[in-house]
């Protein structure tokens, strides 16, 4: 799929995903992600939004995964979860996601559906992470963690 869809664009997109404008402006502080989690399990991921201005406003709240050791060609990152908070000037609030090991997986060349042992990067905030420049939302943040997953490879079903 390199080439052909943006999940796999290396460039710099004028907008990526997520880039919007707000009258106010948010944080993102305090990412929680296990270290480690076996092989199967949900992880659970949290994160403290706060508006760190004085008028209130929406954020959307976005969760991208990066498997960092895959064996086959996967995204640069998937998004992964998305929640719409209102946030008044000043408020902050703590936002949870669970990902289920479907989101961790990868099409193998036989076809299969297969988490696989390795790091992934998990990253949380109002834009896609990765960009700089015009491409950058300065309105918002990202923050950013790493997961090891342990165990055997698991086939999942289709």
């Amino acid at each position: 799929m390199e080439g052909r869809t943006y999940r796999y664009f290396r460039g710099e997109p004028l907008f990526p995903f997520g880039h919007g404008l707000s009258y106010t402006t948010f944080a993102y502080d305090e990412l929680e992600v296990p270290a480690r989690v076996g092989m199967g399990e949900e992880v659970a991921v949290s994160v403290r939004v706060r508006n760190t201005g004085r008028r209130a406003g929406d954020e959307v709240v976005q969760l991208y995964v990066t498997d960092l050791e895959a064996s086959a060609p996967v995204p640069i990152r998937s998004l992964a979860g998305a929640r719409r908070i209102h946030l008044e000037g000043g408020e902050a609030r703590t936002v949870r996601f669970t990902l289920p090991p479907r989101q961790l997986s990868l099409i193998d060349a036989e076809g299969n559906r297969v988490v696989e042992p390795g790091a992934f990067e998990v990253s949380v905030g109002g834009k896609q992470p990765g960009f700089a420049g015009l491409a950058d939302a300065a309105t918002t943040g990202v923050v950013t963690g790493r997961i090891e997953v342990v165990g055997t490879a698991l086939r999942l079903p289709r």
